[in-house]
């Protein structure tokens, strides 16, 4: 996947777009509150939050698939800097606004195949830590990733109950899924590569996968010789359809939850996509 890498002139301009918001004291959010409702002359520490039973840290996410790990993890508030609507995170450009999140914040989310998140740090002047997320809806990635997140959030608790809600409807979902099964066989499955942890809902066999790059002729030839019952593209790099002149049904798979932050619903739908298409195979 291509890297982007924000223009140092961006980043300079970004900069100072917030020292001058800082400056003239605009930001609403910036200000906290005392027990009696008098604003308060600072704000609490960053080692004062955290916890279950306490203040949680500040969290910026990059996008809603790191920003649905943390409330899965157990934050009750999380920053988001790239809009859902944006596909393709890399491609996004910060704004001063996003800026002066992730100057409060006491720990930034962010995917490898996003360069820019020091970057955009280093310009807000952010003692934030940095937390490389893995972006996998496979589920054993997911409970290991929430786990790990809730352990460095001190959300511990809410993270394993969190956990355990997930794996009982992922069961349920893939049993669901199952029962859709033509002739109770296991549907034959061309994968994106970013997309098995939908062939892994369905109980399919992967007879083939491709990507992130598009398919070529001689892919083309190959996986349409595998005779598969359904591709499971990716919404969020499709270049159309996959396998034409064949009898595959298609599914485009979205692997960000939406502005909710809730992950199992992105289980969810792709599991009723599951169903509607093997009842067409």
């Amino acid at each position: 996947m291509a890297r982007t890498r924000l223009p140092r002139t961006s980043l300079i301009a970004l900069t100072v777009a917030l020292a001058f918001t800082a400056a003239c004291g605009s930001d609403a959010g910036s200000s906290s509150t005392d027990d009696a409702g008098s604003p308060s002359s600072e704000a609490p520490e960053p080692e004062d939050r955290g916890g279950d039973d306490g203040d949680q840290p500040v969290v910026v996410a990059t996008t809603t698939w790191q920003g649905a790990f943390a409330s899965a993890a157990g934050i009750e508030e999380v920053t988001v800097i790239v809009p859902q609507s944006v596909h393709h995170a890399p491609d996004y450009d910060p704004k001063p606004s996003d800026l002066a999140a992730i100057a409060e914040a006491d720990f930034v989310l962010y995917a490898p195949f996003e360069p820019y998140a020091e970057q955009i740090k280093d310009a807000a002047g952010s003692d934030a830590e940095l937390v490389e997320v893995d972006l996998n809806n496979d589920p054993e990635v997911v409970t290991a990733e929430v786990a790990r997140l809730g352990a460095l959030f001190g959300t511990e608790q809410t993270a394993e109950q969190w956990n355990e809600t997930f794996e009982s409807e992922t069961a349920e979902l893939a049993s669901s899924v199952e029962d859709s099964w033509p002739d109770e066989e296991s549907p034959r499955v061309v994968a994106q590569v970013f997309t098995g942890w939908a062939a892994k809902l369905a109980g399919a066999t992967t007879v083939g996968t491709y990507g992130p790059e598009s398919v070529t002729p001689a892919q083309l030839a190959e996986l349409s010789a595998e005779e598969p019952d359904l591709v499971l593209d990716n919404a969020h790099m499709s270049t159309g359809e996959v396998l034409p002149g064949t009898d595959a049904v298609q599914i485009d798979v979205v692997n960000y939850p939406g502005d909710d932050l809730d992950l199992l619903k992105v289980y969810r739908d792709v599991a009723e996509q599951l169903r509607e298409a093997l009842a067409r195979s």
